[in-house]
């Protein structure tokens, strides 16, 4: 039934523009290296040897934004596609459980998310290729701040879903969203434990797997926190 379910989500983003959403945020990432790299590559490469690492550093910069942007801008369509065409009391008049049309949102957001780490992390590596970083190309460094932006944000996704969900008034989570954006952009002064610095792989270890095995944790629970509330509500 799930599997049912998520190809009914996946109609319903036809032609409503989350698609094109989740290519406009990796490609405008990219997008603002090439700006950078073509005004000033001379002079970015005479500050380092270390071209890749350099090129790698100032795309991760914009990820995190970028992806918490994505989740806030997501979950709002998602929810307001549900409320234009009253669908959740469609939804739950059908024999599905709640917890199986909550699974389908989180899952639905997340395959969006993940291609679009996808397309961040090819993206990456092919116009890295363009600018002659040298051979000694790190594959791994590449892979890990393309992807592990997506498990870190992951308690961000639960609690903007879960606010979505069950609020009538979708003003609460467009200001938590705004509010998140702002996080973001401001991780480097956040502490360790703020779930809106965990995109931005930053941490007092320096270990930025750290913060995607974190998200991956806190994303669970804050999921089945939101999903059992969104169970013992009456429907919007």
């Amino acid at each position: 039934m799930i599997l049912r379910l998520l190809a009914v989500d996946f109609l319903k983003i036809r032609r409503k523009g989350l698609w094109l959403l989740t290519f406009i945020g990796p490609i405008g990432v990219v997008a603002l290296q090439m700006v950078n790299y073509g005004v000033r590559k001379d002079y970015l490469f005479s500050l380092t040897d270390d071209h890749w690492q350099q090129y790698i550093g100032n795309v991760s910069a914009f990820t995190p934004l970028a992806i918490i942007l994505g989740i806030v801008i997501l979950t709002s369509f998602m929810a307001s596609i549900e409320d234009e065409t009253n669908a959740w009391k469609q939804l739950i008049a059908l024999p599905v459980s709640k917890r199986e049309v909550y699974l389908s949102k989180f899952t639905m957001i997340s395959c969006l998310l993940f291609v679009s780490s996808i397309i961040l992390l090819l993206m990456t590596y092919f116009y890295g290729l363009t600018l002659g970083l040298g051979e000694d190309i790190p594959y791994l460094q590449i892979i890990q701040y393309s992807l592990l932006p997506f498990f870190a944000s992951l308690p961000v996704l639960g609690l903007q879903l879960w606010l979505a969900t069950v609020c009538t008034n979708q003003a609460i989570p467009t200001t938590v969203g705004v509010i998140s954006v702002i996080f973001a952009y401001s991780a480097m002064y956040l502490p360790d434990w703020v779930i809106w610095k965990w995109p931005s792989l930053d941490n007092q270890w320096d270990q930025p797997y750290l913060n995607g095995l974190m998200g991956i944790a806190m994303g669970l629970a804050i999921y089945l926190i939101g999903m059992t509330d969104f169970k013992r509500r009456d429907v919007k």
